[in-house]
């Protein structure tokens, strides 16, 4: 990708090349997909068959495709997520890094879920102007694991992520996400209120905590990971919810293939919940909107937990009763 990166001018990297159920598919993306899908027409054999739920790839709204060709979806053994490019927007565009996300479950067909997921990998795909790559791998009851390739000295060095151990947000990068419209203003209420509850001592002029709005759901797990976040809230399916609610228009969330790599944040020690504090969990589909909600250590969960899901009950923001 990076090579497809370098060889090609933005203006084709960012033309839509056609519509998902999930999201607007890009030239990139389709570069992408056709590494893949040769990958898995290779390989998927030997693994007792895949069955492949990924945006942008297969057939109908469910976007399920079924390797090797002709097997049928019950056949495979096992069943895969998968986000080809998550971030395409930075990258195509040669702003920030994107990452290949994608994990692996027993095939339980329609209703296997994210909480059946036994392996996650997530790989870094580096703009033109950056010439080291991480991938961070997990399997449960393993752990996380990373390596850095480094992509002039064709090297690979392996580290183990490490969170944050600090036991506070104040001081460090911490965030609600709300890059896309509308409901922004909502979401950045909501977060200054929690900044107010959580540090009603403040002095002026004090910054309390940073904020990164990386467009990227597998980069804020990464910015998590590797211990330069300390939490993140993604809170949009709530808040579109509660906007369709009052008749007003809604924007995108995130999927369950936006956050395939959570399996990873777990096995390193973050805690990850969904909006209610709650183990995430969702369908392994494409369509289903996703809250989460990510801690880097128990501390700061206890520290901003108890606040956080009192606001979003408050703001309107939690699930259909």
């Amino acid at each position: 990708m990076r090579a497809l990166l370098e060889a090609t001018p933005f203006e084709d990297r960012a033309r839509v090349s056609g519509h998902a159920a999930s999201d607007v598919i890009y030239q990139i993306d389709r570069d992408a997909e056709d590494i893949i899908v040769a990958a898995l027409e290779e390989r998927a054999g030997a693994f007792g068959g895949v069955a492949l739920v990924a945006e942008g790839i297969g057939e109908g709204a469910e976007e399920i495709s079924v390797y090797p060709r002709g097997m049928r979806e019950d056949g495979a053994a096992l069943r895969f997520i998968m986000d080809p490019i998550d971030g395409t927007r930075g990258l195509m565009y040669d702003k920030r890094a994107a990452f290949f996300l994608a994990a692996a479950a027993p095939n339980r067909g329609r209703a296997t879920r994210l909480a059946d997921l036994e392996a996650a990998v997530m790989v870094e795909i580096p703009t033109t102007r950056l010439y080291r790559a991480d991938t961070l791998t997990a399997a449960r009851g393993q752990g996380a694991r990373g390596a850095t390739r480094d992509l002039l000295r064709h090297t690979r060095h392996p580290f183990v992520p490490r969170p944050s151990a600090e036991a506070s947000i104040q001081g460090g990068f911490a965030q609600v996400s709300r890059f896309f419209h509308p409901g922004k203003e909502l979401l950045a209420r909501l977060e200054e209120e929690l900044l107010e509850t959580l540090f009603p001592k403040a002095q002026d002029g004090e910054i309390m905590t940073f904020e990164d709005q990386y467009i990227s759901s597998g980069g804020q797990l990464y910015e998590l990971l590797m211990g330069h976040d300390r939490f993140t809230a993604d809170l949009r399916a709530g808040l579109y919810r509660r906007l369709r609610g009052e008749g007003q228009r809604t924007g995108h969330t995130c999927h369950p293939y936006d956050v395939a790599g959570h399996l990873i944040g777990t096995a390193a020690g973050l805690v990850i919940t969904d909006s209610q504090g709650q183990p995430l969990d969702a369908p392994l589909d494409t369509t289903s909107a996703v809250d989460w909600i990510g801690y880097a250590n128990a501390g700061i969960r206890a520290q901003v937990e108890p606040v956080l899901l009192r606001l979003i009950r408050q703001y309107g923001l939690g699930p259909s009763p």
